[in-house]
């Protein structure tokens, strides 16, 4: 008698095969998958040769300079994706306290002026979920990376993750009262060239003085200093050392207060935006949800 409570499993490939096809179908490239996995692309390709003839069909359809997943690569590539984000929450859980801590990973900026201003009441809410930051502007590669949720700027088009628009990353010059003092204020946009410009190469200023009208600039003879971040140069602005351009929903308090003036109403805005982005596959882990509609939330307050 056959045993029924063991039931029969369909028979599946060597593991390294579908480890290497999950990185080359997240790269298009043999050469990245195989640095990623610590292999010549020799093996990668093996890899995927033996992948192949498992199931009988090609998974690539290789070209001079790119591959291109087949029809059958594409229908095996999300749910092996799945499948791996899956065994790393069960192997995170495994080791104990997964459910309990959430990594969140975001940019300087938005950490520094936004979410440490607000996170107290996220763990007010949530006082069993310890919150642990990590600043970094490098995409984030979650399959590898021990974090739950990253928050970066750009266009919000991320294959295989869920991205949720918090703030526009909108652009205006900012100075420091004092500094627009010393040329007997700001009045027009080309009074800016009479100061010094933190980060004149950003290429923020030029967009904003072409839409301000004003040409002819030198900016490109400028020193080309560049400080990384927008929290830092709105210090330096602050500190009187120059004008920065930055994004105003990050400095509320800091014009508030006083201690950064927008001149100008004129507004710069490239498309980018800050995004809460995660893995679809983890959609629905309670402590992304958690975060997720918390920060949702925390932004549509006015």
């Amino acid at each position: 008698m056959p045993d029924l409570s063991s039931p029969q499993l369909a028979p599946l490939p060597p593991l390294q095969a579908i480890r290497v096809f999950e990185a080359v179908a997240r790269h298009l490239s043999f050469t990245k998958a195989a640095q990623e996995l610590g292999m010549t692309q020799a093996a990668a390709s093996y890899q995927i040769k033996v992948l192949e003839e498992r199931i009988g069909a090609p998974l690539f359809l290789r070209r001079p300079k790119q591959i291109e997943l087949t029809e059958p690569g594409q229908r095996l590539a999300p749910a092996v994706s799945e499948a791996f984000a899956i065994l790393g929450q069960a192997y995170a859980a495994a080791r104990g306290g997964a459910d309990g801590l959430l990594c969140v990973t975001t940019v300087l900026t938005f950490a520094s002026n936004w979410l440490a201003q607000h996170l107290g009441s996220f763990q007010l809410a949530h006082p069993a979920l310890a919150v642990r930051l990590d600043t970094s502007s490098r995409l984030t590669d979650f399959a590898r990376e021990d974090v739950d949720l990253a928050i970066r700027s750009g266009g919000g088009k991320w294959p295989g993750l869920e991205a949720h628009k918090l703030l526009d990353a909108d652009f205006t010059p900012m100075l420091s009262p004092k500094l627009a003092a010393s040329i007997g204020g700001v009045k027009e946009p080309a009074d800016l060239l009479r100061l010094p410009i933190l980060d004149p190469g950003d290429i923020w200023w030029s967009q904003w003085f072409e839409a301000a009208g004003v040409t002819g600039h030198d900016l490109a003879k400028r020193p080309g200093s560049s400080m990384g971040a927008q929290a830092y140069e709105a210090n330096a602005a602050m500190a009187g050392h120059g004008v920065a351009i930055l994004t105003r929903a990050l400095f509320k308090n800091e014009i508030a207060d006083g201690r950064l003036v927008q001149p100008f109403d004129l507004v710069g805005d490239d498309g980018h935006a800050y995004w809460l982005v995660y893995p679809t596959a983890r959609r629905n882990v309670p402590k992304i949800r958690a975060f997720r509609d918390w920060i949702l939330a925390e932004i549509a307050c006015p």
